[in-house]
């Protein structure tokens, strides 16, 4: 595989996979060295956000006067702070130094990866489904699928990017220069920057993480509290914000957090999961002309993976629009063009070469794993950084990403089930790549991949190729590892790059100059 990026940074990504018991954790490890913005963006406070209706929905006092006791006392508590750091100190400066933004959504794709584990068979062959009530009792709740994980980041990357363009409109209606400006004796321990420091970004970024992935991962809230206070700290430590600062930011992105948080309790997730509806799924794809339906291949029979998340509410586009650009009905078993696909399947089988196990299992992104949503915003993280981008526009494109893949989920599913095509496994192909727990078509790996790289070539145009090379390697390592035929494969391409085109035409209209 080529190397994606030339990083201009010092990175250094090593995935892991720990096996503890019964469970799988990723672990990422990404040295990343802080740098200065290549643009401020001084006028983000006026780009078009997801929820809010305007930037001053949440109110955000002035900052306390340069005269004031308390601002005094907390320039010197930063003053102490800075005399006094430990290596462990410049650590954890150096770690958040990387970017609010960058190191949430770090945080999010390890605890998705660290609940991406289907729930195992009750002793009488029935399947428990996760509590949100008991998030911590086996089967812990959320199992961080693919549809899940997509969601997750999704609303964690709309709160951060709708928090950071109010918080813009602030700094520079305050206009509250950084404590090092004023005084020269608090030397900054990160890279000095123009921006107003009031209220904090670092705090706005923290505020709003914390709120969503509370809500999605309920069982980890001590952990994300003890990562909210790192955050804020770490601030103090380097001398870029004093705690007013960093609460003023706190307070902000909680309250835009649960604005957008009260779209989510709404959005029909909560029905995703129906299994009544699973008859008349069926019923409804064989009146379409499906001869054979999918069945579950597991022992004992697993429910389907959610079969009604089509019905949640996209970001970028209609339920009509959805209906629209659902894929054509997909070969028929028995049919030549499905002979042949399930032809080409078996020729592998016999004959897989090392490259093709090798992309198969670079791509699988099973269990364990951050899935293919988490894959691809990894990668609009290594962009943007690359680019050295500012929080606010590293918010901008995880949130165009993000609801790309959240809608490619959608409809991806959607379609899965509005036709409840078999997997090669019905037909004697057996996979070393894990087994999914839903219909065939289209491929959800040729659909998140499509969207996610269509809408990183608009913002990164000169990286197109690569993006666009990945999601076809992404695409048929669902071939070589025989967990899909080509139909499934090269039509969820095609959907994907419809979806993504929907994101790419909110993007251009947001007013932030790209």
């Amino acid at each position: 595989m080529k190397k994606l990026f030339k990083p201009i940074y010092l990175s250094v990504f090593i995935i892991g996979i720990i096996v503890f018991s019964c469970s799988k954790e990723v672990v990422q490890t990404n040295t990343v060295a802080p740098y200065s913005p290549s643009d401020l963006d001084v006028n983000a406070g006026k780009w078009k956000t997801y929820i809010l209706s305007a930037p001053t929905d949440i109110t955000v006092a002035a900052p306390l006067s340069l005269s004031d006791a308390r601002y005094l006392n907390q320039v010197d508590s930063v003053k102490k702070a800075i005399n006094n750091l430990t290596p462990a100190d410049r650590a954890t400066i150096d770690y958040w130094g990387a970017g609010t933004v960058y190191r949430w959504n770090e945080i999010a794709r390890e605890l998705a990866a660290r609940y991406n584990l289907a729930p195992p068979a009750n002793a009488d062959g029935t399947y428990p489904v996760p509590d949100a009530n008991n998030p911590l009792v086996v089967p812990k709740f959320p199992f961080a699928n693919p549809p899940y994980t997509a969601r997750a980041l999704a609303y964690l990357s709309v709160a951060q990017y709708d928090a950071m363009v109010s918080a813009y409109y602030y700094k520079f209606l305050y206009n509250r220069k950084p404590i090092y400006k004023y005084d020269n004796s608090v030397p900054p321990q990160l890279p000095a920057s123009d921006l107003p420091s009031y209220p904090s970004e670092a705090g706005v970024i923290a505020g709003a993480s914390y709120t969503v992935l509370a809500a999605m991962f309920p069982g980890e809230i001590p952990y994300l509290q003890s990562k909210l206070a790192e955050c804020k700290n770490a601030r103090i430590l380097a001398a870029m914000n004093i705690s007013s600062e960093n609460d003023a930011g706190e307070s902000l992105g909680r309250s835009v957090a649960a604005k957008v948080m009260a779209r989510a309790k709404t959005d029909e997730m909560g029905a995703a999961n129906n299994q009544t509806l699973v008859p008349g799924l069926k019923d409804a794809a064989s009146a379409r002309g499906m001869k054979e339906l999918w069945v579950s291949q597991e022992t004992p029979l697993r429910p389907p993976m959610l079969p009604n998340y089509g019905s949640v509410a996209t970001w970028n586009f209609s339920k009509t629009d959805l209906a629209n650009i659902r894929p054509a009905i997909p070969y028929i078993v028995g049919s030549a063009e499905f002979n042949k696909d399930l032809e080409e399947l078996r020729n592998i089988k016999e004959n897989q070469t090392r490259e093709q196990a090798r992309i198969a299992n670079f791509w699988s992104d099973g269990a364990g794993s951050y899935t293919p949503p988490g894959h691809w915003h990894r990668f609009a993280c290594e962009a943007a950084l690359e680019k050295k981008y500012s929080e606010v526009r590293m918010a901008r494109t995880l949130a165009l990403v993000g609801t790309s893949l959240m809608d490619a989920g959608i409809a991806c599913w959607e379609a899965k089930y509005y036709y409840f095509a078999p997997r090669p496994q019905q037909f004697g192909i057996s996979t070393s790549v894990g087994l999914p727990n839903f219909p065939s078509y289209a491929s959800g790996h040729s659909t998140f991949s499509a969207a996610a790289a269509d809408v990183l070539s608009y913002i990164f145009p000169e990286k197109a190729s690569t993006f666009n090379d990945y999601a076809k390697e992404a695409s048929n390592s669902r071939i070589y590892g025989l967990i899909h035929y080509r139909v499934d494969c090269e039509m969820g391409l095609v959907h994907g790059k419809k979806i993504g085109d929907f994101a790419i035409a909110r993007g251009k209209a947001d007013g932030s100059g790209l």
